[in-house]
Order: structure tokens, then sequence, then C-alpha cells
């Protein structure tokens, strides 16, 4: 089928703010119409088109501006999954969000199509059941998603002025002991930008908690490890950090590292985090200030919310260091933007620039 266009208009909701500018991707006709009559009855958002298939998705974008598509995976022809980079190419800065029946059955699509860069995945419930929680669910990504495209950019002149939000620090000097990576919505693309930029040896440990559910992980790990040439495994309690392996943090267990006969090993925690997320990115910088201090590198990428910035600051007052990344290679400039404007970072960069910075701390550049 071809895609259907709605209203094309300016489209304005509540206050006379910008709707979010959204596109539906998906071969159900009932889907379609479910996810648009909820999605307009916010205000808030405004459907610009409907698709069925992922290449009339592609032929939409050349014709239309949207701010977040919603894509299926399932459907007919070259389907949702391997469509994404063609998608991604065609639609101008918009950001991918998965509703999908796979996204809670299919680990290795989920984790796939994070990996190739949409910006966040949400089951798709059974006919019938669209309201109630996932509504609220799926409104609270998608406002958070399409925060960015609905504020004008400044002119490139104001914007060179503008700089950074808050001055930077230095880099510590001391001997690097240890990496310890953060992210959420949309990380797990910057993740795998990170360590294809990253060299092959930076000779010490890396911890990354990643929001995930625990299911995902071991996928999450295997499918990592690929893009990182190097081991990735899941996190064990007392499990020894070696240099050039990633520990991945459970998906029910706070990631911190300890040191056990003057070695650094993984613990595993559940108490309650600072921002209510298990894993927690908070936990895992605290303990590795606590453990290392100067010798640790944080790093905190793309994600909704806070985690990461009461851990950040623990790492910056033992003498450590905390890089963010940029607001606009971020899914959400949330996370990675509560570092910078507390002024904790010493570098805000987008990925493979990070990894380059990872690099020459190391001495590995």
């Amino acid at each position: 089928m071809k895609p259907a266009l709605a209203r094309t208009g300016p489209g304005y909701g509540r206050g006379e703010m910008p709707r979010v500018r959204l596109m539906v991707v998906d071969d159900s006709m009932v889907a379609r119409a479910v996810l648009t009559r909820m999605l307009e009855a916010d205000g808030g958002f405004e459907i610009v088109a409907v698709a069925g298939t992922a290449e009339d998705c592609i032929d939409a974008l050349a014709q239309i501006r949207v701010d977040i598509i919603l894509l299926d995976l399932e459907m007919p022809g070259a389907g949702g999954l391997k469509s994404i980079p063609g998608i991604l190419a065609a639609a101008h800065g918009a950001k991918v969000m998965i509703v999908s029946s796979l996204a809670e059955e299919g680990a290795e699509d989920t984790v796939a199509a994070l990996a190739l860069g949409a910006a966040d995945t949400l089951p798709k419930p059974g006919t019938g059941r669209f309201n109630g929680r996932f509504s609220e669910v799926l409104l609270a990504k998608l406002r958070a998603l399409g925060r960015a495209e609905t504020q004008e950019p400044l002119p490139p002149a104001a914007a060179a002025r503008a700089g950074p939000v808050a001055p930077m620090r230095a880099m510590a000097t001391a001997p690097l002991r240890l990496v310890a990576i953060g992210a959420s919505t949309g990380g797990i693309h910057a993740l795998s930008s990170f360590f294809q930029a990253l060299p092959a040896k930076i000779h010490v440990p890396i911890l990354v908690t990643q929001h995930l559910p625990a299911p995902f992980m071991t996928v999450f790990a295997r499918q990592l490890s690929n893009a990182a040439g190097r081991e990735a495994i899941v996190a064990e309690d007392g499990l020894r950090l070696l240099p050039d392996r990633i520990i991945i943090a459970p998906g029910d267990a706070h990631l911190t590292v300890d040191i056990h006969g003057g070695r650094l090993v993984a613990r595993l925690q559940r108490d309650r985090s600072a921002s209510g997320c298990l894993p927690s990115v908070d936990p895992m910088l605290a303990s590795a200030a606590a453990m290392v201090g100067p010798e640790a590198l944080g790093v905190v990428l793309t994600g909704m919310g806070r985690d990461g910035l009461e851990g950040a600051m623990a790492l910056i007052g033992a003498g450590g260091s905390v890089i963010a990344q940029d607001e606009a290679s971020s899914a959400v400039w949330g996370m990675p933007r509560a570092i910078a404007e507390a002024g904790l970072a010493c570098a805000i960069l987008p990925p493979a620039k990070i990894a380059h910075r990872v690099a020459t701390r190391a001495g590995a550049e």
C-alpha cells in the first residue's frame, strides 16, 4: 500500500507549542488506526503520515519531514529491521522508535535494531490492550525523543558563540586504571560507534551499564562483542576485571567495582539507587570513585533522566574525570546534559571522538 498522508500544516498543540510530527509504519491497518487515535488524542503529537511497509516509509520521507518514526519490525517486503539504515538515511534526522511484538519476543532483533540506530523500543501489546500502561509509557518515550526536534535551532553564528553549557574541567593525569560507561535511550548505537573508534588495546578494563531488561543482556553482550572486536560478558559477582575486556551490568543488578587481593573485581548490588534505575550508572561511578579515584574515567552517553549525575559528582570529588556525549549525536540529551550543566565534564563530544579522548588518556594513541 502507498503511504496515506495526514495533516501537513504547522500543527500546534496546547499552549501553541509545535507538535511532535510522527509517522506510523505498520502493516496492520488496525494497529495504525489505534496508534493514530491514541497519539493525536494527546494533543502534543501530529500524525503526518502512515505507511504499511518500510519501502513506502522511505518513499514518503522524500516528501515530508517528521520528528519520530514508529516502526514495526514484522512487515511485508524488506521488513522493519533490515530497512532501518535506509529509513535513517532518508529521515533527515528523525528518530526511529520500534513498536513491535518482536521487541518483547525477539531479543536478537530488538538489540540489532538498537545497534543499527533505532532510538528506543517498546513491545506492542495484543489487540485491545493499547490503552493503560502501554499508552503512558509510549507517550513518555515519544515526548523525550521529540523534545529536541520541536526546538528552533540556533543560527550558526549564535551556536558557535554559545559553546558548552559550563566550563570544561581538566582531564586527570593519573595513570588510567578503569573506564566506566553509562547509557540509556539510544545507548546501544552510541556504544557501537564508541567501540568501533576505540583502539583494540587500551590496557584497562571497561565497565558498561546500559539500561536494558535482563533477558536482553546475553544478546547485547554478544552483539557488543562483535561490534567492539573484543570480549564482552555479562558481569557476575567477584568476576576479575581484565584489561580490554568489557563487563556489562546485568539487567537486574547494579555493576560496581571492588578491590580484592590488589586486583579489580566486579560486585553486583541491588540496593535502590538515587535515580530509581536498575541497573543504575550512579553506583558504578561512585564505586569507581571509591576504589580508584583519579585513575578512573567515566563516560555518560545518551539517555533520558539524570542517572549517572550523583556518581559523576562522587568521581569528580575523588579526582577522577567524566566525559559526556554531545547533544547533536544523542538520541535523548538527558543523562549527558545533567553532567554538562553541573560542570562535571572534561569534554562533551560524539561517541567516536570520546573514544579518541579515552585512547589518548590511556596512552593508546
